[in-house]
């Protein structure tokens, strides 16, 4: 256990760095309102704050720096939410303008959060067990490719690109598209591959010509991956930060991020409340040296999602933290009433 006056002059450490990124010495503490201490005494305290592994002395500056524990203890014992929320009610403003589709909700609940902060916001939705099949779609573009599109009732819309074998009809396509289209409307995602090899199968077979091909075509068009549902906002805040002026972070950073199936492996099992994972703290290499604080929020169906923010160890936790919970709420209320109107 710290004493008190070490909490004091931890707590007020750690604040002036946040704001600062500079190191912060004994005789600018000393001359804080509420610092009762000769810079002597804190000079002592400090080293002890080092010595136990709270702070970190930056080269031969007399100044310190939080540590990754120091940060640890902050978050768990010195910090307490803002209870003014000025900044929130970032969903019902998106619903008086008139954004309505779950898509555009999330996606721009992701880049406003990143604008609050200047940090990345990363939004997970929830998982596809009750997002449904809306519609199928095949656009040709020239006599050899066309586009695959797959809608489904939140708005998202999937699209890939194909070659269009010779020995496909496009009429066969057609009648195809047009049978998954009336009988698989309205399917959950992850059951359209059975639903796609059995309830419709017999269908195809009496109205298309070349059915063995033009089933494997339209398989590995439509149902070969699904998509994953991660919003995000900000990616380039990151080159705001002082601490990430070295190439091969931002470098190792965007690579991480455009790998989504890795990032939305790492948020999916958040659990209810706010967590937060400090520097080594975290799973992936790539984000050794930030800050990831993330949240839960439920859609309207019960389903979960993950909000998140990415960002320096020198992150405005308490700022941070009371946004995350106020936009949980947020689309939790708001997401219930989309799944109301529309599931």
């Amino acid at each position: 256990m710290l004493a008190e006056r070490q909490l004091l002059i931890l707590q007020v450490i750690i604040d002036d760095f946040i704001e600062s990124a500079h190191p912060v010495g004994s005789r600018a503490i000393s001359k804080k309102d509420k610092i009762p201490y000769s810079a002597a005494t804190i000079r002592n305290e400090m080293a002890d704050l080092e010595d136990r592994g709270f702070l970190e002395k930056t080269h031969s500056s007399s100044g310190r720096i939080p540590s990754e524990k120091g940060y640890r203890y902050y978050v768990d014992h010195l910090i307490s939410p803002i209870t003014n929320q000025d900044n929130t009610n970032v969903i019902k403003h998106f619903i008086d303008d008139g954004f309505f589709e779950f898509e555009q909700m999330v996606q721009m609940s992701a880049e406003v959060l990143s604008e609050l902060t200047n940090y990345t916001s990363i939004i997970l939705g929830p998982e596809l067990f009750e997002t449904k099949l809306k519609q199928l779609q095949i656009v040709t573009l020239s006599a050899h490719t066309a586009v695959a599109i797959l809608i489904t009732n939140t708005g998202h819309v999937e699209h890939r690109s194909f070659s269009i074998p010779t020995h496909i009809n496009s009429s066969d396509l057609e009648k195809m598209v047009n049978i998954l289209n009336d009988r698989l409307h309205g399917t959950p995602l992850v059951q359209l591959p059975e639903m796609f090899n059995t309830e419709v199968v017999s269908l195809m077979k009496q109205y298309v010509t070349d059915f063995e091909k033009s089933h494997d075509y339209l398989k590995a068009a439509f149902f070969s991956e699904y998509p994953v549902k991660l919003y995000i906002g900000g990616k380039s805040n990151i080159l705001l930060q002082p601490e990430f002026n070295d190439l091969d972070k931002i470098r190792s950073f965007y690579s991480m991020i455009e790998k989504e199936d890795e990032v939305a492996s790492l948020l999916k099992h958040t659990n209810n409340g706010i967590n937060v994972t400090i520097g080594n703290e975290n799973q992936l290499d790539a984000i050794k040296d930030f800050s990831l604080i993330t949240t839960a929020y439920q859609s309207g169906d019960g389903q979960m999602g993950t909000i998140a923010l990415l960002g320096p160890t020198r992150m405005e936790y308490r700022r941070v933290i009371s946004l995350l919970n106020s936009l949980s709420n947020e689309m939790t209320d708001a997401l219930y009433m989309w799944y109301k109107n529309n599931g």
